[in-house]
């Protein structure tokens, strides 16, 4: 059974991974595994992972309606490392209501889709487009940050085996600097 496929065989979502905002952010490369139109957009982890969905926790310390035409809702999520912005609008209907009507400061969590955009002069910016936001407390969100690290950890322990294809595509990326993770 594949790692996205479901107790039936059937395909599903791929796992959301759990990451820190720094390493996110840091992750500006995105790749295909095949030239099919529906293939899905990978982003990939200078800590040598792919993700295609990601779930975090943090402290929702802003929200903003930054549509012209029709709501677009933006959000800052911080973590112990970094910001996450996330945005939502027509199309991602649920996270946008939360954004409308969290009050800020609050924690949260959220699962969605990374995102990344070149400015104009040529950089690569990363955000979120997300699935679903959640309020929740300060024990649920100091949880997924000891699994999150302990998520890290695992990866960073992977890093260096020469099973690990990605690892090499993100030591070819990003080089081997591993220590702000």
């Amino acid at each position: 059974m594949s790692a996205n496929a479901d107790a039936n065989g059937s395909p599903g979502r791929e796992v959301a991974k759990r990451l820190f905002a720094r390493e996110f952010n840091d992750a500006t490369y995105t790749f295909k595994e095949s030239e099919d139109e529906l293939a899905p957009n990978y982003t990939l982890l200078p800590t040598g992972e792919r993700v295609n969905r990601l779930f975090f926790a943090g402290t929702l310390t802003e929200t903003n309606d930054v549509g012209s035409d029709s709501e677009y809702w933006q959000g800052r999520v911080v973590d112990p490392t970094g910001t996450f912005y996330v945005y939502a609008g027509q199309y991602q209907p649920e996270a946008a209501s939360a954004l409308r009507q969290i009050e800020t400061p609050t924690y949260v969590t959220v699962v969605g889709k990374p995102r990344s955009y070149e400015t104009d002069e040529g950089e690569t910016n990363v955000a979120v487009r997300p699935e679903s936001i959640s309020e929740v407390d300060e024990s649920t969100r100091d949880r997924w940050v000891v699994e999150t690290a302990d998520r890290t950890i695992e990866r960073l322990e992977g890093f260096d085996s020469e099973l690990n294809d990605y690892a090499r595509m993100a030591r070819d990326e990003y080089g081997e600097v591993l220590s702000p993770y």
